[in-house]
């Protein structure tokens, strides 16, 4: 069986020269590493990259193994056929994932278009009879349950993925701090001079313990035993104690300054390149998320690393350089004296490792609540007219107080056990201290050391402490940020799910706006919801889109913008496959007016020309003349320069709309969507608006979904949709006289609206008006 559609092959009894022959002629290089004896049984062409990026590829399976080349492998890379290695196949939101792994881990992934899944399914179930001839699986109704990341096979659904994990939890958080580095490579030179000046002063901050040797002994003590004091001595050793701390002092600024600003500028690019890349993503990924979680992470997270890397990572680095530094020093001057100082650090490392987990876990925590507060502002802020118009302020704050409550238990949990650890460090500490003063006390007695040597000691042990306990405090700041930072790489590692193409192909210019759909099939996960659309639009021609509820109407409309990637067939526009073109090249040609417009916080004219803010004032006018917009904008205070309020809050919905259709207007789009873009209006401003759409359609390829049916029939076709199928396709006329599915849905729409009109005849007076 050849199967060109799918772009799979399975061959029982074939041959090996035949074998061979029926391959594409770019992998004809494997005959040169196939056994005497060996024969290919069955293969997939791939055709999206590690990155998702569109490329060739293919797998192999013959009756000994399996083989893979993908466009950037100079060779071919083979698993041996046996078991425990199994393929498991899963595909989410139009990118299809074929997994080769055993019982313990993934050893490869490939990629490939949701249209090539039943393809993919046919190789699983060949390379499963292979590694097992005598069990013929059926494929499991229940697949596997996979990473939506990396697609490795999880332990249980829902489960972590391993893989992203990296294995141990503690491996993980610091390879995801480790990772951070990416950001601030472009800084090394700044990062190696604040390291050198963190040296520096931490060496000039040790200099006045060690002055106060020579001062005890030389100075105070033989005073003490009636010597007179030689103030050129004192002199000396103050104005060094002086020197060095002003030493230590400037050389503290400037590092602290460095650092500072090389932590603010790894923290901005952080924010920038993760939101650049979250614009990156298809809706799909969106369609799974919270606003306020992602306000979360590139607000609180990124600051959160900012901080770590400004301020507790140098006060780290400098804690360990003055630990290690008076460790230094101390052994220098008294071994004994030394190792007792350091008699508690086994514990407290200890007490380190022990808490370090346990933070971690309680600070994830209590950040994923933390989001959960968020999103409760997140929803009531924009939605606080229907909060109020529902009379809904109680229960919003009732909301609010229970998820704060939750996140002041998970914070109340991980404070509590900060609050053991903490006092504990420190009275460790203060015991190594009470130590050491016997021990010193003694050694000075039996005449072992001078009381300056132990005047010294103390100081040093003093610092050695406190910057002790710091570290201690250290780990804490290091889990947030952990935590902070694998939130922020969770979005980072995030692919989308519409790919751009290897090596775009570009389009024409002036684009014709031709569309065809060619076999076009769609699904939301196991859910078909477009099967077989085939449909020729030609330039300049309108196309209303009409159906039920759930017909497949708006999902048709977003894989023609690709917002999705078809699952089965090919979209064309102007005769090249969609996703052949650049993204961003493909939808600068399309222009789209929504049922409900969205408008950005700013003027009015910012808002027409928001799809070319180059646009000149004149242009932005003659746009809203067209929309029909330029009479209702001169009536407010600042005209085209008045403020709009968030979501457009300040106007009306036709004026919303009217605002929309000039922003279609100014880009001149050689494709035009309308979605029910007159359903929410009253019939006054649905006039107004299609006599505005009039001016938008002429001349420009026009698909457009309407709810009143009536709008439609200006429309050179109509194409009706049901189920995810096209049932009917002509003009108004011709499908109300085949009295098909449009002339049932017609008369409904009439019953309905000669109802309404009854209703509002026989409605008292002051009701009508």
């Amino acid at each position: 069986m050849n199967n060109t559609n799918t772009n799979a092959s399975v061959i029982a009894d074939t041959p090996r020269d035949e074998t061979l022959a029926n391959l594409p002629a770019r992998w004809a290089d494997l005959a040169a590493i196939l056994a005497p004896t060996e024969r290919v049984i069955a293969w997939l062409e791939l055709d999206l990259d590690q990155a998702r990026r569109f490329a060739s590829g293919i797998v192999l399976i013959t009756d000994t193994r399996l083989l893979v080349k993908e466009h950037s492998d100079a060779d071919w890379r083979a698993w041996a056929a046996r078991a425990p290695l199994t393929l498991h196949l899963s595909d989410y939101a139009g990118v299809g994932t074929l997994t080769l792994s055993d019982t313990t881990c993934a050893h490869a992934r490939w990629f490939f278009t949701i249209g090539r899944h039943p393809a993919a399914r046919v190789l699983m179930e060949t390379f499963a009879s292979v590694v097992d001839p005598t069990l013929l699986r059926a494929v499991p109704e229940a697949e596997p349950a996979l990473c939506p990341n990396c697609g490795a096979t999880l332990p249980a659904e829902g489960a972590a993925c391993p893989a992203c994990r990296g294995g141990d939890d503690e491996v993980a958080a610091g390879r995801t701090l480790f990772r951070l580095w990416r950001f601030a490579r472009p800084y090394s030179r700044q990062i190696f001079l604040g390291f050198a000046l963190t040296v520096t002063s931490t060496a000039a901050a040790l200099v006045p313990p060690y002055m106060t040797m020579p001062l005890m002994d030389k100075i105070l003590i033989p005073f003490g035993n009636g010597q007179p004091i030689r103030v050129e001595l004192v002199a000396l050793f103050l104005g060094g104690l002086l020197g060095s701390a002003l030493l230590a002092w400037g050389l503290g600024w400037g590092r602290s300054y460095i650092m500072a600003l090389v932590g603010e500028r790894i923290g901005a690019d952080l924010r920038t390149t993760t939101f650049d890349h979250l614009l990156n993503l298809s809706l799909e990924y969106y369609g799974g998320k919270r606003t306020g979680d992602l306000m979360a992470r590139l607000g609180s997270e990124s600051d959160r690393i900012c901080l770590f890397l400004s301020v507790h990572l140098l006060d780290f680095a400098t804690d360990v350089l003055v630990i290690t530094m008076t460790a230094a020093v101390l052994f220098a001057v008294n071994p004994w004296l030394a190792l007792v100082t350091l008699l508690p650090l086994p514990l407290i490392g200890w007490m380190i490792h022990a808490v370090r987990d346990r933070l971690r876990f309680g600070f994830d925590k209590a950040y994923r609540i933390w989001a959960e507060v968020t999103n409760v502002l997140a929803d009531t802020i924009p939605g606080i007219r229907v909060v109020k118009a529902f009379a809904q302020e109680h229960r919003e704050s009732a909301r609010f107080r229970d998820a704060n409550r939750r996140n002041l238990a998970v914070n109340d949990r991980v404070n509590a056990l900060w609050a053991v650890f903490s006092p504990t460090v420190t009275l460790l500490t203060e015991i190594g201290l009470l130590v050491v003063w016997g021990f010193g006390i003694w050694q000075v007695s039996k005449h072992q050391i001078t009381v300056g040597v132990l005047t010294a000691f103390l100081t040093y042990i003093s610092r050695f402490y406190s910057r002790l306990e710091s570290m201690s405090r250290i780990v804490s700041m290091t889990q947030k940020a952990a935590s902070g930072a694998k939130r922020i790489f969770e979005v980072l590692d995030r692919v989308s799910s519409v790919p751009e193409p290897t090596t775009p192909v570009q389009l024409p210019a002036p684009p014709q706006g031709r569309v065809d759909l060619v076999n076009v099939g769609f699904r939301y996960g196991n859910r078909a919801v477009l099967n077989n659309i085939n449909l020729e639009i030609a330039p300049g021609e309108m196309v209303g889109l009409v159906g039920h509820s759930g017909s497949g109407k708006s999902t048709l409309v977003n894989l023609i913008c690709r917002f999705y990637d078809v699952a089965a067939g090919a979209i064309r526009f102007d005769g090249i496959d969609i996703r052949a073109l650049a993204i961003t090249d493909y939808r600068r040609h399309i222009g789209l007016v929504l049922q409900e417009p969205f408008l950005f916080f700013g003027t009015l004219a910012e808002n027409i020309a928001y799809g070319r803010p180059a646009a000149s004032r004149a242009e932005i006018v003659a746009a809203a003349r067209a929309a029909h917009a330029h009479d209702f904008i001169l009536r407010l205070p600042e005209g085209y320069d008045s403020l709009v309020g968030e979501r457009g809050q300040t106007l009306s919905g036709g004026e919303r709309q009217r605002i929309s259709i000039a922003r279609a207007l100014l880009i001149d789009p050689r494709l035009l969507i309308l979605d029910e873009a007159t359903s929410s209006v009253d019939s006054e401003t649905e006039k107004e608006i299609q006599e505005a759409l009039d001016n938008l359609v002429r001349g420009r390829t026009t698909i457009a979904i309407a709810h009143r049916l009536s709008t439609l029939q200006r429309a050179n076709r109509l194409i009706i949709l049901d189920r995810g199928e096209i049932v009917e396709v002509g003009t108004h006329a011709s499908l109300m006289a085949k009295q098909g599915d449009y002339y049932r849905l017609y008369q409904t729409q009439a019953r309905q609206a000669e109802a309404e009109h009854a209703a509002w005849q026989s409605a008292p007076e002051e009701r009508r008006a």
